[in-house]
């Protein structure tokens, strides 16, 4: 029998195993919402817009899944904005649902009408206005099929009220193809053979692990390329965990506030394999002086992203995960005892580099250093606990002193560095990963662009731990303010700020609070034993210290700077 638009929506998200959704309601949505009443689906109600589809973005990065949520027309689809830019520049998978005025009104100036494809069209994969409930369906099972496979990213889909609200019948096709729309998995083997043949030669190879690693779940076959080859890996920020951070292969990562060791075997490799990296500004640094001795191999699903800001010699256009494995196949065809002597004297001075400059502070028993608080939160966690952050200072020392050994487990806006990302992502990840410790590690700034949300975590009972590094300063503007701008902090004192242990009890969650270095310990092992609640800690930190090292802007990933 037909069924509404609305009743097609719910039991197309059953089929494609969509059963965690976040949304917010409004008059447009009234029939989707009525319908979800009594629909054997969890829907997470945010307190803003823009906190759903960052809790929806975090349940994609931890699980894998496609994330899914929604926003009424006008404001709540405009609200959602922020978030559909942040998942197309970290190619994450989400379907946004946003409702519209009827077919009728469209273009009329209506109330709370906003064209939200026009709106959104350059920032995300593909959108669809539904016009006729006839293809609600098939629009739906596209948008997913869109959403995951290729370069990851998010889709838009647009529903009229009047289309929401009419009957048809439910048609499901099992499979999908789409004119226009295939994206190329497997590598060229030729490619792949030219490949391991010049990292066969190679006296200074590296592999550049990036975020497409754990997008297409290829850390295993990378790990496996590297035990037989032997070569030293260097990750980018969001590759972080793509490849185990404690392994004795793995340099550290490069870029902006990478460790020397990275910056400098990059700068200094003959040879680079990358693998599913966009070659993006905060790694390479001045690009004249990236990898300036270096012959490039790449591999990335996006042809588009292959020589877009680096040029390279070897282009291979696939998955990450299928490449990896057909390289796998031709590994045996090859030596990997050419040039032993010159490799072994490269691992030598990576490791030199590392001793001699690794991630490092000064620690002091009178005032907490922030780096010290990620340090802890690797003790107490043993390194187990999914970590989320927002942006800013609180963000590097994180990716910094956190030892990521599973991909997955470190989610971050990193494309476009959005404040208050990290709490609702982090409500995301541990509703999608409930068996995992997570932690959101905050600046005192950004964690307050979305505290609205702890009122979502208390509802749902989410057990989020949420590590404030409150230095009363938007921390890293004032880092660039004190070093380029002799130290005239314009709008960047956050004097006036609230007692965040009061204000987390007034949302009902547990607040803590630690002064002193010796206090820091305490305050976490004391969260860690509250399980349905979200604790919020005040991490009173010193409040001028820098992120180091660095490299300015404008110079080349071997100019950094290290106090």
């Amino acid at each position: 029998m037909p069924i509404t638009g609305a009743e097609i929506l719910v039991k197309a998200l059953h089929e494609e195993g969509a059963d965690l959704i976040f949304g917010y309601p409004g008059g447009v949505l009234l029939g989707i919402y009525d319908t979800l009443f009594d629909a054997d689906l969890l829907h997470v109600l945010p307190r803003h817009e823009q906190g759903g589809i960052h809790a929806a973005e975090g349940f994609a990065r931890a699980t894998g899944k496609v994330g899914v949520c929604f926003g009424t027309s006008g404001p709540g689809a405009t609200n959602l904005v922020t978030g559909i830019a942040n998942a197309y520049m970290d190619s994450i998978p989400l379907v946004v649902f946003t409702g519209q005025v009827s077919t009728n009104l469209i273009g009329g100036d209506a109330f709370q009408e906003a064209d939200i494809v026009g709106i959104t069209r350059p920032i995300v994969k593909h959108s669809y206005l539904v016009n006729d409930v006839r293809e609600m369906a098939s629009t739906i099972k596209e948008a997913f099929y869109i959403a995951r496979t290729g370069r990851p990213g998010p889709v838009v889909v647009d529903l009229p009220k009047d289309v929401v609200n009419t009957k048809a019948d439910f048609n499901w096709d099992k499979e999908i193809t789409l004119s226009g729309y295939s994206p190329n998995t497997k590598g060229h083997p030729g490619q792949i053979r030219k490949m391991l043949r010049l990292l066969e030669g190679a006296k200074k190879p590296v592999i550049l692990s990036g975020g497409g690693v754990t997008l297409a779940n290829a850390s295993e076959e990378l790990k496996k390329l590297v035990e037989i080859t032997g070569v030293p890996v260097i990750t980018t920020f969001l590759g972080l965990g793509s490849f185990p951070g404690t392994d004795p292969k793995c340099v550290g990562w490069l870029g902006m506030h990478g460790n020397k060791a990275s910056n400098m075997a990059i700068t200094e490799a003959d040879y680079i394999i990358a693998v599913g990296t966009r070659f993006s500004d905060r790694s390479t640094g001045k690009l004249s002086g990236f990898a300036p001795h270096a012959k490039i191999a790449h591999i990335d699903v996006d042809p588009a992203s292959i020589s877009k800001n680096v040029p390279v010699e070897i282009p291979i256009v696939g998955d990450c995960k299928i490449v990896l494995e057909q390289a796998l196949e031709e590994v045996k065809n090859f030596s990997w005892d050419k040039h032993q002597a010159e490799r072994g004297e490269w691992q030598a001075k990576i490791d030199e580099w590392n001793r001699e400059q690794p991630f490092s502070y000064t620690f002091s028993d009178k005032v907490i250093k922030p780096q010290y608080v990620v340090e802890q939160i690797y003790k107490v966690t043993e390194g187990d606990a999914i970590i989320c952050t927002e942006v800013g200072q609180h963000q590097m020392w994180a990716g910094q002193f956190y030892k990521f050994d599973r991909p997955r487990q470190f989610i971050s806006s990193g494309g476009l560095g959005t404040m208050g990302f990290g709490f609702p992502a982090a409500i995301g990840a541990k509703m999608g990963m409930p068996h995992k410790e997570v932690f959101d590690i905050a600046g005192d700034g950004s964690f307050l662009m979305n505290i609205q949300e702890m009122t979502t975590a208390v509802q749902y009972r989410v057990g989020v731990k949420v590590a404030i590094l409150n230095n009363f300063f938007l921390g890293m503007v004032r880092q660039w303010q004190q070093m380029f701008f002799n130290k005239r902090y314009s709008s960047t004192c956050l004097e006036c700020q609230p007692d965040f242990v009061k204000l987390a009890e007034a949302f009902g969650c547990v607040g803590l609070r630690a002064e002193k270095p010796s206090e820091v310990e305490a305050v976490l092992r004391e969260s860690l034993k509250i399980k349905n609640l979200p604790v919020i800690m005040d991490f009173r930190v010193d409040r001028e210290e820098n992120v180091f090292p660095m490299v300015p802007a404008g110079a080349a990933n071997n100019e950094m700077i290290f106090k």
